[in-house]
């Protein structure tokens, strides 16, 4: 069984001093924070109702009620604005996130979807389905169900960025602590 290891130093994190989102401070979307649970593969990624994210029992990012997604350290890692757009550090375009759809960077389409359900659908490069896992808890009302939207599609971004660079389909994903995104933009 291969597979990924989505670990990267803290310090090198800490490395890159990149500028909060243009509305960090102001904040973005408004979000409900439900207690849910996101299984895919051996991965199980929790939100707690204060905001942290659990990867694989983990404390690795959070997120807060104004749409703002930050690390360990309090450090600036998304924005999703009020319209759905996702903003990075640098004012770096992360795609579209809506209640049940996400788009990458400058797609018009979704690539993935998180059904009412809790099934998520990924879409492949010719639109086919993929299982990508289910979530638990998000029903509770749409700001939450967007909530597991966001988190599976900047979680998803990173997966599916470490599955182009192996050689091989992964069966898993391995996560340990430090989940990090690597220097630069801490997404794709």
């Amino acid at each position: 069984m291969r597979r990924l290891a989505l670990v990267v130093p803290l310090s090198l994190l800490a490395a890159c001093a990149a500028t909060p989102p243009a509305n960090w401070a102001r904040g973005g979307a408004l979000l409900d924070i439900p207690r849910a649970r996101w299984v895919h593969g051996n991965l199980a990624v929790d939100i707690a109702p204060d905001g942290k994210i659990f990867v694989n029992g983990e404390h690795q990012l959070s997120v807060d009620r104004g749409g703002r997604v930050f690390g360990l350290e309090a450090e600036p890692l998304a924005l999703l604005e009020p319209d759905g757009r996702v903003i990075g550090p640098n004012d770096d375009a992360l795609g579209q996130v809506g209640v049940l759809h996400a788009s990458l960077p400058g797609e018009a389409n979704a690539w993935l979807t998180v059904a009412q359900s809790g099934a998520v659908i990924r879409y492949a490069e010719e639109g086919e389905r993929e299982p990508f896992g289910v979530w638990l808890g998000c029903e509770v009302t749409p700001r939450a169900h967007q909530t597991c939207t966001l988190i599976t599609h900047l979680l998803g971004m990173r997966i599916r960025k470490l599955e182009r660079q192996t050689t091989t389909a992964p069966v898993g994903v391995g996560l340990g602590s430090g989940f990090g995104f690597g220097a630069g933009s801490p997404f794709p």
